[in-house]
């Protein structure tokens, strides 16, 4: 009988080290396989809800074969947990229609203000001490690189703008959020995933239909109009699945470091991803709009140096 795989962050240093690592490769190359996917297969709200049956079935058989294990469904718990659930749904919807209407570094330049919202929030609603200067230096920096981009982008769509500005309202509440209920709820790592998927498919169908996706897809079937491809298949099957690994290491990652670490860890991986994308095919910014992302990537690094000093590590250790 396979060993029940019991995670637990805190018990060695290599852990957290692995599981950052592991969520910074999932997130650098899910966004890519998101746009691929979305490219192929036009339903955002769709597709995240297969995204989320994948993840919440995926975690339940894996318990059922013993291979991990996952705090039971407890209906008080899933109360509790529910605007958790709406709020990461929104946020994840919001950002599959960005790359529907615009590129990749367009969702990564509004994923990297986040940091600077997360901060404010962090500190009004969870009582966390202010950042230092310099790491509100390296904020500011992301978020001048940030406006810079949007002056700079010839594609600018209004639609594809205000899908960004609904995923940055969404993201900072998550981000402050989640890390709330990570450290009150007392769920593991794979409980956080099944909560979190399953709720969000519970809420998926509203999407579908409120969106017009629902009577889109009818019309195209019924009227002839749908045609199978079997790369939307692929592209499909690759989102679900990276879909199901980076629910884990974001709820593990998140019981292991602080929000604001979190979400600038999800801004500095990103370099990868704008490698990625501009090497596969044509659909990335232009020359100067890539200049301001990578500038405001080098904010999210200055941002890591300010909070990783000795005196920053010694403060952590004593509030320990």
């Amino acid at each position: 009988m396979p060993e029940i795989i019991r995670f637990n962050p805190n018990k060695q240093h290599y852990g957290t080290t692995t599981l950052i690592t592991s969520y910074a490769l999932c997130s650098s190359l899910l966004a890519v396989i998101n746009k691929f996917a979305i490219t192929k297969f036009r339903y955002p709200a769709l597709l995240t809800a297969l995204q989320y049956l994948t993840s919440s079935f995926g975690v339940w058989v894996l318990a059922k074969f013993n291979l991990l294990h996952h705090d039971p469904f407890k209906f008080p718990i899933a109360k509790k947990f529910f605007p958790a659930a709406i709020v990461f749904y929104l946020a994840i919807f919001a950002n599959t229609n960005i790359l529907r209407h615009a590129d990749v570094e367009t969702s990564i330049v509004f994923r990297s203000l986040t940091p600077l919202l997360v901060a404010v929030a962090d500190t009004a609603f969870r009582k966390q001490p202010y950042p230092a200067k310099l790491t509100f230096v390296s904020l500011f920096i992301i978020l001048g690189c940030a406006v810079a981009y949007v002056v700079m982008d010839k594609g600018f769509t209004l639609v594809a703008y205000l899908w960004a500005f609904v995923y940055s309202m969404t993201i900072t509440v998550e981000m402050v959020y989640v890390k709330h209920m990570v450290m009150n709820l007392g769920l593991n790592a794979w409980g956080f995933v099944f909560y979190n998927n399953l709720l969000s498919l519970m809420i998926a169908p509203f999407f579908w239909v409120l969106s017009g996706e629902c009577g889109e897809l009818f019309a195209s079937v019924s009227g002839g109009r749908y045609r199978f491809e079997p790369m939307a298949s692929v592209a499909v099957c690759l989102s679900c699945l990276f879909g199901l690994l980076i629910s884990f290491f974001r709820f593990a990652a998140r019981k292991a470091i602080s929000a604001i670490a979190f979400t600038v860890t999800g801004v500095v991986n990103k370099f990868l991803t704008v490698l990625i994308n501009v090497l596969i095919w044509d659909k990335h910014a232009t020359p100067i709009g890539l200049v301001c992302l990578l500038f405001t990537l080098a904010g999210g690094v200055l941002y890591q140096q300010s909070v990783t000093s000795p005196k920053s590590v010694a403060s952590v250790l004593a509030r320990r």
